[in-house]
């Protein structure tokens, strides 16, 4: 499976391919693949389709969706991981509003989930998720075996205690602490970058990737990862962000220890970075380019 493109395609022929039909595919994906509640007291199948079906960006399904296109695999196989990967960052969201943990009570606009369904519903929906995740990509027909094993594995890995859930101890447990720049660089790695990366892995998995193109690849997801945690940060007091301002007073993030200028040279640093290592894979699918430049502009 041809991996590379010979020339990097025109910008009009990245803009032709426009985002909208494909992320109104996934959306359809997305709901035809989360269960539908039987009755009016199934509370776990609606409060999963409610946090998943939320407006949101869908930055990550729509990033593996294009990489894998872009590296030649198929798009309906695409689109089973990429919802799984949407499924494990709501479980993820879910888990990181409770009252033990950020206790929040707004996200995307909405009531957090353990306020619009109870506590109970929120942790038992958020496992319900991640079950829901990895037995849709077990599921997967059009890929081989092996692809299908290395697939769950690394989406497992990236959510485990070296993952996704690294980072949210030590962002709960430090956060709150004095810490060095680095510090905070390897939380948001864990706490945002990690899922990035997976990503990144499973498109090149799903597309049969050299490592000339997997390495440029990875290396653009630290990049993303380490900007779209900035971002983040950086809009902790916007009120269209659709999520609870203020969270972040108090605690050692970039911004508290650099302020906002010196972050905002680094984010923008870290998107010319990511731009680059883009360049180098020389993907066929070019759209990457304007989603990264739509999503910090």
């Amino acid at each position: 499976m041809t991996t590379t493109a010979t020339t990097p395609l025109t910008a009009e022929c990245g803009l032709a391919h426009s985002l909208e039909p494909l992320r109104e595919a996934f959306e359809a994906r997305l709901d035809a693949v989360l269960p539908a509640p039987g009755n009016a007291r199934d509370l776990v199948a609606a409060a999963m389709r409610e946090c998943s079906l939320a407006p949101g960006k869908r930055l990550r399904p729509m990033l593996l969706v294009l990489t894998a296109e872009g590296l030649g695999a198929s798009r309906a196989a695409a689109m089973d991981v990429a919802c799984a990967v949407e499924l494990v960052h709501a479980a993820s969201l879910v888990l990181d509003d409770l009252p033990c943990m950020d206790n929040a009570a707004l996200r995307r606009g909405r009531a957090t989930l353990h306020l619009a369904f109870g506590e109970d519903v929120a942790v038992l929906s958020a496992i319900a998720l991640l079950s829901h995740a990895f037995g849709l990509m077990a599921a997967i027909e059009d890929v081989r075996p092996e692809v299908r094993n290395r697939l769950v594995t690394t989406l497992s890995q990236a959510i485990g205690v070296q993952g996704l859930v690294k980072g949210q101890l030590q962002d709960l447990r430090d956060g709150g602490k004095a810490r060095t720049a680095a510090q905070i660089a390897q939380t948001n790695q864990l706490k945002t970058g990690v899922l990035f990366s997976a990503i990144m892995d499973m498109a090149c998995d799903l597309g049969d990737a050299t490592p000339s193109v997997r390495a440029p690849l990875q290396n653009f997801a630290l990049e993303l990862g380490q900007a779209f945690q900035l971002r983040d940060d950086l809009r902790d007091r916007d009120p269209s962000s659709g999520k609870d301002q203020g969270k972040d007073d108090g605690k050692s993030t970039l911004v508290a220890l650099c302020g906002e200028n010196q972050v905002r040279r680094r984010l923008q640093s870290h998107v010319a970075a990511a731009q680059g290592y883009l360049d180098q894979a020389m993907l066929r699918e070019r759209t990457l380019s304007v989603m990264l430049q739509r999503l910090f502009a």
